[in-house]
């Protein structure tokens, strides 16, 4: 995915950087009309002289009616050198300036029913020592319950299967598997969470392949996931679930922690930190080995839906 020109590829990645805020508008957008509370609309722009340069808006939901917090992000930065987290595949990309633009999300909703969410979609690009400029997307979405249903289960990777088709009949089992190998919280041999689906360097397709592919991903999060908080939203439940909610938090915060590489990026390279750990949910409980009761729905969420499994 190398772009022909300096000025045709400034000429697409400023076209991207547009469509990615629309992208976090529409989300942040439909998510506030669902909830009845406003995001708060944070906008950013790194300081002179910082190494990282660039700018950014965050928009955060809390103590909403559905969503605990709801955080959505875009951020376009610039800096000298790629972080050690991005180029530990591409050594030959040490020390050359990139580029980096993207849309991520974390929704912690308030009732334990419905589940946690993730999307995010980026773009790099590095000026290549051969004066050439490359280019790389990424991106995905995963679902995290704390009461497990077949029907959501189903539906969401359905919904990421669908995003998928229009590129090949080989992305969505190569990027489902991708997505069970990386939300993994590998300290505890456990998954995050039933997945749905992730890439990485990705540019196969082309430039404008690719671009496709990570947009049809991202247009494709609001009908993956908003059917099952509207099924799930009005569940009652109790204090043993609400416990129950917050223990589970806690095995989302170790991955964002230890594993991701997204945090591990925007830590290292200089990143606004409020904006990068907006994906930490406001409440969250560790209880020393603690195991659900056999035969408790809760033990169920272990047992039958924290594990790779073929959900089509």
């Amino acid at each position: 995915m190398t772009a022909p020109g300096a000025t045709q590829s400034h000429d697409a990645i400023a076209q991207v950087s547009q469509d990615l805020q629309a992208l976090q508008s529409r989300i942040t957008g439909a998510v506030a009309e669902l909830d009845g509370r406003a995001f708060l609309t944070d906008a950013w722009q790194k300081a002179p002289g910082d190494t990282l340069q660039g700018h950014g808006i965050t928009q955060i939901l809390e103590d909403g009616v559905v969503f605990e917090r709801a955080g959505c992000g875009f951020s376009h930065v610039r800096g000298p050198s790629l972080p050690p987290s991005a180029t530990q595949q591409r050594p030959g990309l040490v020390g050359v300036p990139f580029e980096a633009m993207g849309v991520s999300l974390v929704f912690h909703p308030r009732n334990p029913y419905v589940p946690t969410v993730h999307m995010n979609v980026r773009m790099i690009s590095v000026a290549a020592r051969d004066g050439s400029v490359v280019c790389w997307c990424g991106g995905g979405m995963d679902l995290t319950p704390y009461y497990g249903f077949e029907e959501d289960a189903v539906f969401f990777h359905q919904s990421c299967k669908n995003a998928l088709a229009p590129f090949g009949d080989d992305k969505y089992p190569r990027f489902k598997t991708w997505c069970d190998d990386y939300f993994c919280n590998k300290h505890r041999g456990e998954q995050r969470g039933v997945g749905g689906i992730f890439f990485d360097d990705f540019r196969e397709l082309g430039f404008e392949g690719s671009l496709a592919m990570m947009q049809s991903v991202a247009n494709s999060f609001l009908g993956a996931y908003l059917p099952i908080v509207l099924r799930r939203k009005d569940t009652p439940y109790g204090e043993r679930e609400r416990n129950f909610q917050l223990y589970r938090r806690g095995r989302y915060v170790e991955f964002n922690l230890v594993w991701d590489r997204g945090t591990h990026f925007g830590l290292q390279s200089g990143g606004r930190t409020e904006s990068i750990l907006l994906s930490m949910p406001p409440l969250v409980s560790w209880t020393y080995n603690q195991v659900p009761e056999p035969g408790t729905p809760e033990a169920a969420l272990t047992e039958q839906f924290l594990v790779r499994r073929e959900w089509l």
